[in-house]
């Protein structure tokens, strides 16, 4: 796939069913990861996969987590859709050595987004769709203990990784630049 049309082309996808990615592809995927820009050689993130096996637990963990954090019914109802809208999920943990003044921590959390959005451009360009959810839930206790979080550790997201349950034409957008680039 040509690198500028899986730029400018790329969109995320919530409808996903099996197929995800195979070992082979995931490792592919993850080496993606590993070319983000990385100051200091920091590599600050973990990846956590969770596939058809585990699923029943990650919706666990949500559920934990709406109660814990009292963020309501419609998060309790939405976290049994989420543990069960892709048949993969890669959790992403931001690594944070605060230890290392050379790399602040926002520096060491965007590399981890950097990292999250090669895995989003790796699977698309092996032929999956996917989408980066993330919401209050990242700070669930329990989750924090699954994903092994550190205390200065952050959970970033949950990529759902799979093919797209409908073959729909998406409109190409075509923003209005001047409203986001200016010259100095």
């Amino acid at each position: 796939m040509d690198a500028l049309k899986l730029l400018t082309e790329r969109y995320s996808e919530k409808k996903l069913s099996a197929p995800a990615p195979n070992k082979q592809q995931l490792t592919q995927i993850f080496q993606a990861a590993l070319r983000a820009p990385d100051h200091g050689k920091l590599q600050p993130y973990r990846f956590i996969v969770i596939e058809q096996e585990q699923m029943t637990e990650f919706s666990s963990l949500l559920k934990s987590a709406v109660h814990e954090l009292n963020l309501g019914e419609e998060r309790l109802k939405k976290a049994d859709d989420l543990a069960t809208r892709a048949p993969m999920i890669i959790g992403v943990v931001a690594k944070i050595n605060l230890c290392i003044k050379k790399v602040p921590e926002w520096e060491q959390l965007l590399c981890a987004g950097c990292a999250t959005y090669a895995i989003q451009l790796a699977s698309n360009a092996l032929g999956f769709k996917n989408v980066w959810i993330s919401g209050p839930w990242l700070d669930g206790t329990n989750l924090r203990e699954a994903f092994q979080c550190e205390t200065q550790d952050k959970i970033i997201g949950f990529l759902m990784i799979g093919s797209a349950e409908e073959k729909l034409e998406r409109e190409k957008k075509n923003l209005n630049l001047e409203d986001i680039i200016h010259y100095l």
